[in-house]
């Protein structure tokens, strides 16, 4: 079995991608809980909250008999902390730019590298280092006809969208034509508060959302 392979599909299928930052791990935690809850299924847990792998590790193993939830690494620099977060049971490896070291040790311990880029240089170099799935960041910079222009020379990118992704413009760029979308603040937001149901409920919001559009699939 291609455990790799196997992921990318869940990324794909699942389609939304929770991004959980948190000024604790509690915090990011309970905003996974609730995201989970809301029915978005695939979790980016960012190595910008504390204990990050702990995290990841509390969370595989609460949804260890969940084959449709995976729980990836993000915000990931170097190739020590990529190594941790694979120890730590991480799904897949997300990055704001390319890295070709973390390109290595994700491909040998058969984990997706989602990287950041936002050129044509930095997309094919991340294809022709396994990269199955590019992120484009920042969304909110590059835009929708971004992703047009890029699938236009280089249809075989499958890209994700991280950064201004947000109900009102999530069906833009599903018609765009991306694999994937990564949604951070404005789902799980009310975390920083303490109000994890609104986090849940922002969840089956993008979820009912996405219902009704027809996302790419892999």
């Amino acid at each position: 079995m291609d455990k790799k392979i196997d992921i990318l599909k869940l990324i794909n299928q699942n389609f939304l991608v929770a991004v959980v930052r948190g000024a604790s791990a509690e915090e990011a935690y309970n905003d996974a809980i609730a995201c989970i809850a809301g029915g978005i299924k695939t979790i980016e847990l960012t190595y910008t909250v504390p204990s990050a792998d702990s995290v990841i590790k509390k969370l595989k193993e609460k949804y260890q008999s969940h084959n449709d939830i995976i729980i990836g690494a993000g915000t990931i620099l170097d190739e020590v902390s990529t190594r941790l977060a694979i120890l730590a049971g991480a799904d897949f490896i997300v990055g704001p730019n390319f890295n070709k070291k973390i390109a290595l040790i994700s491909n040998l311990y058969q984990r997706p590298y989602i990287p950041g880029c936002m050129t044509t240089t930095e997309i094919t170099t991340a294809l022709s280092y396994g990269s199955d799935i590019v992120k484009v960041f920042p969304g909110n910079v590059l835009g929708t006809e971004f992703v047009k222009s890029i699938l236009g020379p280089i249809p075989n990118a499958n890209l994700m969208p991280t950064g201004g992704v947000d109900m009102n413009n999530i069906s833009d760029w599903v018609e765009a034509g991306v694999a994937a979308v990564g949604i951070g603040s404005n789902l799980v937001g009310p975390g920083k508060d303490g109000d994890f149901d609104l986090v849940k409920e922002n969840a089956q919001k993008y979820v009912s959302k996405l219902k009704s559009n027809n996302p790419v699939k892999l």
